[in-house]
């Protein structure tokens, strides 16, 4: 199939939310250099039907550690900029090259659209099946692909 003119897709994920978690060490409402990745990916979730939306982590109060009812799980891919190795201007600095460089926007679109693939199927077929991932089962004896010889 070719490639639809720039700001048309054949694919659309209307049905889908995603909220952005933006991990800046900058409370609100400082810059931030990641705000302008999220806000690249953003873009191209919202122009295929996805509602978005975005917290700044450090402006809550996020208890850390691990925590019984935190069962939901995500996937995503790798985007992000460091510039040149070492001190340097940050992405959205004037000069930095970060918002036109390539190697950046491709990781950034390749990430937002697996992120937006894998959502819809995940969706769409009901989720991950709990086969193989009850912690009840587990505890009574039952371990798909981690067999103990003592209960054969």
């Amino acid at each position: 199939m070719a490639n639809p003119p720039s700001g048309e897709t054949t694919y659309r994920f209307d049905d889908l939310t995603a909220l952005y978690i933006n991990c800046t060490l900058k409370p609100s409402p400082q810059r931030s250099h990641t705000q302008g990745l999220i806000d690249r990916s953003a873009a191209i979730m919202m122009e295929c039907g996805v509602t978005t939306s975005e917290i700044r982590a450090v402006d809550h109060d996020i208890a850390p550690g691990v925590y019984p009812d935190m069962t939901e799980h995500g996937f995503a891919a790798d985007a992000g900029w460091i510039g040149v190795a070492g001190p340097g201007p940050s992405y959205l600095d004037p000069g930095s090259g970060g918002p036109e460089n390539d190697f950046t926007n491709r990781n950034t679109s390749f990430m937002t659209w697996n992120l937006m693939h894998v959502a819809a199927l995940l969706k769409r077929s009901g989720g991950i099946p709990a086969h193989g991932n009850q912690r009840s089962q587990w505890d009574a004896g039952c371990r798909p692909g981690a067999e103990n010889p003592e209960h054969r």
